[in-house]
């Protein structure tokens, strides 16, 4: 009988350390208002500039890598979970990046009036995540971004 109390505590003590080694990672998750809340008082864009919307949907796994994103070598937000972030920029080809471990980007060629979506993926890589940014589908990155919780500072848009 001893032995079954002792064990049941032991259950109890593994439980309450999983719940506070989960908090951290539900913390580093994006609060703010959502992609549908925010999306109508965006600013309009400027003749000449595009947009760019930067997501990360939300999830468990890699919660705690958040690396910079950056714009030809200029941080422009985080890969945070559940996460999004825009900028505004002149027509041109821009080199979007993400560094954890090794840089991962790509290019996105931005035309006047032009909305481009780049998701940011988490994958396993040797000692921690690799977060990947692709170009996804106008279609697609519009309907995925919409659970995402706006992370960006318009100021520096």
């Amino acid at each position: 009988m001893e032995g079954a109390i002792m064990f049941g505590n032991m259950k109890n003590w593994i439980r309450a350390a999983l719940v506070v080694a989960a908090i951290p990672l539900v913390a580093a998750c994006a609060g703010g208002p959502s992609y549908s809340q925010m999306h109508a008082s965006e600013p309009a864009l400027a003749s000449d500039s595009g947009r760019i919307y930067f997501y990360r949907e939300g999830g468990m796994m890699g919660a705690a890598i958040q690396p910079a994103v950056d714009v030809n070598g200029t941080k422009v937000g985080e890969a945070v979970p559940g996460g999004y972030f825009y900028i505004d920029r002149p027509a041109g080809t821009y080199k979007v990046s993400a560094t954890t471990e090794k840089e991962e980007a790509v290019d996105v060629t931005l035309e006047p009036g032009q909305v481009r979506y780049v998701k940011l993926d988490i994958s396993m890589g040797f000692m921690a995540g690799h977060v990947t940014p692709s170009v996804v589908d106008p279609a697609v990155g519009a309907k995925e971004i919409g659970d995402c919780s706006y992370t960006g500072d318009n100021k520096k848009s």
